[in-house]
């Protein structure tokens, strides 16, 4: 990975999510009315939420979990409620202030840590599982492959992230972006086939001790993202 290029595009999404999306952001992770389009994006989130956490065992106690790119925290939540301990980090101090703000008060004081800051910090320690729910649709595949390799060497157990697969519609939805301003869109998505992103990982030194597992991909209105499983070769 070209460090410029990650800490670039970071600095990117964090500016979009702390600034820009925010309140959207907010109001989209709530259950508070939203225009049917966004419905299709929260139900699509959802499903794919629910995929993610099937993919983790039923019982995590003792186990410690990194949600990277938690955002208001949806699955950190459940997460803790089957037992784990969960680090949370984003990029957005925002959306972590969300996130503080909606933490159950029956969960026990510090079984969810909540934290602004970057996924591949090591300072976060080691852990059982990793989830990276729609957090690395924005870069390369090259630094999403490089950012998997970062984290495979701090995780003992499954990585679970997603992808923006490529799709006819992804493809016309990223061409049709270029011609809005830049001050009006979001950092763009990245859309890469499975194919070439399982390639990539299998020619990461880095990522020798790990392999694919289960994939699944959410197609619900205006979402579309698919999930990835590593798990230890």
């Amino acid at each position: 990975m070209a460090e410029g290029s990650y800490q670039q595009r970071r600095s990117q999404i964090k500016t979009y999510f702390d600034r820009t999306a925010s309140e959207a952001w907010s109001k989209l992770t709530s259950d508070a009315k939203v225009s049917r389009i966004r419905e299709t994006v929260r139900a699509g989130r959802d499903d794919m939420r629910n995929t993610l956490l099937s993919w983790l065992p039923g019982d995590l106690a003792g186990k410690r979990l990194l949600d990277a790119g938690c955002g208001t925290g949806m699955l950190s939540v459940e997460a803790a409620r089957r037992g784990a301990e969960v680090c949370a980090i984003d990029v957005a101090p925002s959306l972590i202030e969300v996130a503080r703000e909606r933490l159950p008060a029956d969960l026990e004081p510090g079984v969810v840590h909540f934290e602004a800051g970057d996924m591949l910090d090591p300072a976060h320690g080691r852990f059982d599982y990793v989830v990276a729910m729609d957090s690395l649709i924005h870069y390369s595949p090259e630094d999403v492959v490089d950012v998997l390799a970062g984290i495979a060497e701090r995780t003992s157990g499954s990585i679970l992230f997603t992808f923006a697969p490529r799709t006819p519609l992804l493809a016309l939805m990223h061409a049709v972006g270029k011609w809005f301003p830049r001050s009006d869109r979001s950092p763009a998505i990245v859309p890469v086939s499975l194919e070439r992103l399982q390639a990539l990982i299998a020619a990461e030194p880095r990522l020798s001790g790990w392999k694919p597992g289960r994939t699944h991909r959410v197609m619900v209105g205006f979402y579309t993202s698919q999930a990835l499983e590593l798990v230890p070769a």
